[in-house]
């Protein structure tokens, strides 16, 4: 007697298996915990030296965003399951190349952020880290011209990285 194995046995049986998982995993990426319900993501404090005016509100709503289209957790405005804490920490303009004439031939913005994750349910994930973005311009173009392009860039880079260190834990 030979045994095969149906395609809808198999499909019973993994289906049998599934409820004994305790991470939830989506088409996003990410791996949230399944008692895990909801998320408070504080407004961005911006504490560098020079202080991009909508750098703060900007990042805020981009977090909101990602965390809104790509999780299951509903936003709350305090205590949350989930708890971020961000702070852009500097905003600096540097010289990255220089000319025969030493004069700069791109400039580099840089932003930097601290992020305090907190997990009330399971510590273990809690995290603290800094992360920072950048973006070479020209150094013909003055910083004014090219700012708002410049941190809507770094700002999503920024985005991304905190989404997967927190919830997708690349």
């Amino acid at each position: 007697m030979k045994l095969r194995f149906r395609p809808l046995t198999c499909l019973v049986a993994l289906l049998l298996l599934l409820p004994g998982c305790k991470v939830t995993y989506s088409f996003s990426g990410t791996s949230i915990q399944s008692d895990v319900k909801t998320i408070c993501i504080e407004p961005v404090v911006n504490r560098a030296t020079k202080v991009n005016p909508s750098l703060a509100n900007l990042l805020t709503e981009e977090l909101n965003d990602k965390y809104r289209k790509l999780t299951r957790l509903e936003q709350v405005s305090e205590d949350g399951d989930l708890n971020l804490l961000v702070t852009i920490e500097s905003y600096d303009v540097r010289a990255t190349a220089v000319t025969a004439e030493e004069v700069a031939a791109m400039n580099r913005l840089t932003v930097t952020c601290k992020v305090v994750f907190t997990n009330v349910l399971h510590e273990e994930d809690n995290l603290e880290q800094s992360f920072a973005g950048y973006e070479d311009y020209d150094s013909n173009n003055s910083l004014d011209m090219v700012e708002n392009q410049l941190c809507e860039t770094i700002v999503k880079k920024i985005v991304d990285d905190i989404f997967n260190a927190t919830v997708a834990q690349w």
